[in-house]
């Protein structure tokens, strides 16, 4: 069977990695990876290095001159991406692709392939984010999809709802997990000595994407977040690029201005995984909107404060706590983390995106699929 993996970020390579792998090993399959999205762009750190580093080979590249920031220049970028990715799946016509997430490029790349009649097997779906317009890519790339592969019970019924067969539904679990589990974590001291900085008494890492369904403007949403910081003392701040959404442009202007007056605080493109998953295991918490604060951060048992709407929907554990994007808020909840009463709660706290082996058990409906009469499905009524 030819399967064909397509990237777009390092957020979803981070997740589909340990499953490209294992699929590679399994010599009944015939893999190709396509890399897309911001992967080539030097603006966000050129990502496509982290899928070699890792010996996977990307056998077809969809590059961009630049990623754009504005509703006109996604449109155009979105419309490219269905021409390129269409030439690429005709070429090559595997069996199955395999996407995950909702990221436009992945909704692109789906269209892509239900117009050459290729079925598509789709990863974390059911999911719900309110405030980001990826919540209404993310369930339309589920109607075109024919297998799919959730992270939670309350997810599968949830794609079931949108009118999907329950025999081509499969919990799985979240493939973060997998990643964390497999990473040989640095310590505090490796951490200082390879990015030049000392950890101090309070340490945060902020993860900020642009609240894409949101009518306060990015400039104002970062604003809020920053002021909050800035009576903080003794306390080592690590900011991380926001994804290749509306407004990012805005949001890194504002952190790189923000770091340039405040010491102890440093903006990164790309940590890669092993240093972000590292660093995740030595903060006190995460504070951002970013999935990774829902989906990764209870298992290293530490705090995340969530912003806003952008992960509102998701199965959050009791160690996050939501707030809005404002500045009073935000200091609350930084006072809150630090009290012995939530630490108790955190060591306490469920998991809701089940344990190790999400890879080993999508490979395992991948032996058993028939992909022949996979593609013309009839809607499920409940």
């Amino acid at each position: 069977m030819k399967i064909s993996f397509i990237t777009s970020t390092r957020a979803d390579f981070g997740l589909l990695k340990n499953l490209i792998l294992e699929v590679k090993k399994n010599k009944r399959f015939k893999v190709s990876v396509i890399a897309s999205g911001t992967h080539f762009s030097k603006k966000f750190g050129k990502t496509f290095k982290e899928i070699e580093k890792n010996k996977i080979r990307i056998n077809q590249r969809i590059v961009f001159k630049s990623i754009p920031d504005t509703e006109i220049g996604i449109s155009k970028i979105f419309g490219k991406c269905v021409e390129k990715t269409t030439n690429i799946l005709k070429k090559n016509y595997p069996d199955l692709l395999i996407v995950l997430g909702d990221r436009y490029e992945i909704l692109a790349s789906v269209i892509s392939a239900n117009i050459l009649k290729i079925p598509v097997a789709h990863i974390h779906g059911g999911e719900l984010t309110f405030g980001a317009i990826d919540d209404a890519f993310r369930h339309s790339i589920t109607k075109m999809s024919h297998v799919h592969f959730t992270a939670n019970p309350i997810y599968r019924k949830r794609v079931i709802q949108l009118g999907e067969n329950p025999k081509n539904v499969h919990v799985v679990g979240g493939l973060g997990i997998d990643s964390l589990k497999k990473t040989k974590l640095l310590s505090k001291k490796e951490l200082e000595k390879k990015f030049n900085f000392k950890f101090k008494k309070k340490n945060f890492i902020v993860c900020f994407h642009p609240e894409t369904s949101s009518k306060i403007s990015p400039k104002k949403q970062i604003s809020e977040v920053l002021s909050a910081f800035k009576k903080l003392e003794d306390t080592l701040i690590i900011f991380t690029m926001p994804g290749a959404d509306l407004g990012n442009y805005i949001i890194n202007k504002e952190i790189k201005k923000f770091v340039k007056t405040n010491k102890d605080s440093f903006f990164y493109k790309s940590l890669g995984q092993k240093n972000y998953f590292s660093l995740l295991g030595q903060v006190d918490a995460i504070i951002g909107n970013s999935s990774s604060g829902i989906l990764e951060m209870p298992y290293f048992q530490k705090a995340t404060i969530n912003l806003g709407t952008r992960q509102l929907g998701r199965l959050s554990s009791k160690s996050i706590i939501n707030v809005g994007i404002k500045k009073k808020e935000i200091e609350k909840s930084l006072k809150k983390i630090s009290s012995p009463g939530f630490k108790k709660i955190i060591k306490k706290s469920k998991k809701y995106y089940g344990k190790e082996g999400a890879p080993l058990r999508i490979l395992k409906v991948l032996k058993n699929l028939n992909t022949q009469n996979l593609f013309q499905k009839r809607f499920f009524n409940i």
